[in-house]
């Protein structure tokens, strides 16, 4: 979701949830010809970066249909705001990506940066809230364009379409609102590297297995993520941020879904604070002083017990920290892990004395 600023990346966004495309078929001459070309400026990391020779053609379903990928694509622009680290982490690296948060060289976070090898950072677009960057993408010559994690439009989808196949955001999900391992794993088939992408997921997915063993609480703990943004914004279901506590085992709150709609997030009345209420409240603020302060002086909010029992757990949104919890992708979850599940373990914990404490960065 655009994120110039927090008003713009959360207003900008409209989802529906729509049923999975179960075929697929070949997505139009202009897409085939544009991926089928040899373009120069290739960009690899690594020995493993080669593709599987009968990896090709591949055809990936998505919310405006199908595309075909003829060969092994050289010259990639991630739109998907998050979709560059799965490039990376499959050993190629973008010609272009697209800046969501953090302001970071290429658009790759700290946990991402060594997957660059010797390889030039990318090129950076942007996208203000109208939409791709057409005419910088086009100039970028790709072979491939991936918005896997997006909300792009039809005409947009269209539009992109003429220089290059274009992967689009999953049908079966709302707009950015697919799971961290779908995402992998379509961007996997895309580079024709389906079982390494499998590969990385089932890592990812060991190391939420270990936290689990480790802290069994966790199962039988409820939690909410939240924001506050204009009052408070509480994600659903869908959204990353909430899957990462689904993920470890955490339950969300009953009727979430209910309230907020078919999008990936909603801000809820106070009426609604009981959503709020749960043996784990994650809030990712601004600041971990002056808007915790603030929170705690709204009556309603401050009177909760997940408040009165030191049941919270906060993360500096504009931190390191706070960038890799609202990606949420194979390369930031472990980075994210690290930090979030001695959080959450000292907030579940029933000592009111215990202090959750805030990570270096």
């Amino acid at each position: 979701m655009p994120r110039a600023t927090r008003a713009a990346r959360l207003s900008g966004l409209l989802a529906s949830v729509l049923l999975l495309a179960v075929t697929a078929v070949g997505c139009g001459s202009s897409n085939s010809d544009s991926a089928s070309s040899s373009s120069s400026g290739s960009n690899t990391s690594g020995s493993d970066a080669k593709a599987s020779a009968d990896a090709f053609p591949v055809t990936i379903a998505h919310k405006f249909g199908s595309t075909t990928i003829k060969s092994e694509p050289k010259r990639i622009v991630t739109v998907g705001l998050t979709d560059q680290d799965a490039v990376l982490a499959l050993g190629k690296v973008p010609v272009g990506t697209t800046e969501w948060l953090g302001g970071y060289k290429g658009a790759i976070g700290p946990w991402a940066q060594d997957k660059l090898g010797s390889s030039a950072a990318p090129t950076v677009l942007k996208d203000t809230g109208t939409g791709p960057q057409v005419e910088k993408i086009a100039a970028l010559k790709p072979d491939l364009i991936l918005a896997v994690y997006s909300g792009l439009t039809k005409a947009q989808y269209q539009s992109l379409s003429q220089f290059a196949p274009v992967v689009a955001q999953p049908k079966a999900y709302n707009d950015y609102g697919v799971p961290w391992q779908q995402q992998t794993e379509e961007i996997g088939q895309a580079l024709g590297k389906a079982a390494e992408a499998k590969t990385l997921v089932s890592g990812v997915e060991a190391k939420f297995d270990a936290a689990k063993k480790a802290n069994p609480a966790f199962a039988a703990a409820t939690a909410v993520m939240a924001t506050p943004y204009e009052g408070v914004f509480v994600y659903g279901s869908q959204d990353p941020r909430s899957r990462l506590l689904s993920d470890l085992g955490f339950k969300l709150p009953t009727g979430l879904d209910k309230v907020i709609g078919d999008t990936f997030g909603a801000n809820i009345s106070k009426e609604r604070y009981d959503l709020l209420d749960q043996k784990v409240a994650v809030w990712i603020v601004p600041d971990t002083t002056t808007a915790v302060t603030k929170l705690h002086s709204d009556k309603i909010y401050g009177d909760l017990n997940v408040v009165k029992q030191g049941r919270e757990v906060f993360i500096k949104e504009t931190s390191d920290y706070g960038n890799a919890v609202s990606l949420s992708t194979v390369l930031s979850i472990p980075y994210v892990l690290d930090r979030l599940v001695p959080q959450l373990a000292a907030a579940v914990d029933g000592k009111t004395s215990t202090k959750v404490e805030q990570p270096a960065s």
